[in-house]
């Protein structure tokens, strides 16, 4: 695939006509603006991410095509260069998600136990900035006595009132999930509706505040997105 043609397609529709292999060439292609030192901690990023979701899948694709999204976004459409940001958008999941293989513990440990282990060793990789961000956008243990949903919503809520950094890869990730909600099954786009339409505010607002660490035109690209979303969001569930 041409080169100039690759850097002009919507991300969703490089996953839709060349898969995996098109992100990773659209990631590439981004790589090349970045010092070598940048490109090696970089790609060191995603291979690790690639190695801890391996076997994961999001309904019709690899789950590496999520984090190569969110990345891509943050950097294409966000205006941002910031390496720490970067690695913790590609590893945004990995604790989450993968806490025992991460930090190397015992699987049968709390839960606590293991995110905390895995948060430790993405600090020993790359730097306790790049933990801390992970952190902030890691989900808790949820109490199964409450809305898990609700739960979720609150947590985000607080935990991007106090990280403008991680607003910014909450957001990419938000919009790649709300955007991108068409491209699943009825089902998945149904639950997923249900569970970010009430966060649309919550974003709109933190996106425009003047601590956010992105340009105005950044700011505005989101908004539209956010909008975006929302109007699907309520096709979904309002038919």
């Amino acid at each position: 695939m041409a080169p100039r043609m690759l850097l002009s397609m919507p991300l969703h529709a490089i996953t839709e006509v060349y898969g995996e292999a098109g992100l990773r060439d659209r990631f590439a292609l981004e790589l090349e603006s970045f010092d070598s030192d940048e490109r090696k901690t970089l790609t060191e990023a995603l291979e690790l991410a690639s190695a801890l979701h391996a076997d994961d899948r999001r309904v019709r694709e690899p789950y590496v095509n999520h984090l190569l999204r969110v990345a891509i976004r943050i950097i294409r459409y966000y205006q941002v260069r910031d390496v720490d940001v970067l690695v913790a958008a590609l590893l945004h999941d990995a604790a989450e998600d993968h806490p025992a293989e991460l930090g190397g513990v015992d699987p049968g440990g709390s839960h606590t136990e293991m995110t905390e282990a895995a948060l430790a060793e993405l600090a020993r990789r790359f730097n306790p900035r790049v933990a801390e961000l992970v952190r902030s956008v890691t989900n808790p243990e949820y109490d199964p006595e409450r809305d898990r949903n609700e739960q979720y919503r609150t947590h985000v809520a607080e935990k991007l009132e106090r990280d403008p950094w991680a607003r910014v890869i909450k957001i990419s990730d938000f919009t790649d999930n709300g955007v991108g909600v068409i491209h699943t099954t009825l089902d998945k786009a149904y639950r997923s509706a249900g569970k970010y339409r009430p966060l649309v505010p919550t974003l709109r607002e933190l996106v425009g505040r003047p601590d956010t660490p992105l340009s105005t035109q950044a700011k505005e690209h989101i908004l539209d997105q956010l909008d975006l979303a929302e109007e699907r969001f309520a096709a979904i569930l309002d038919g």
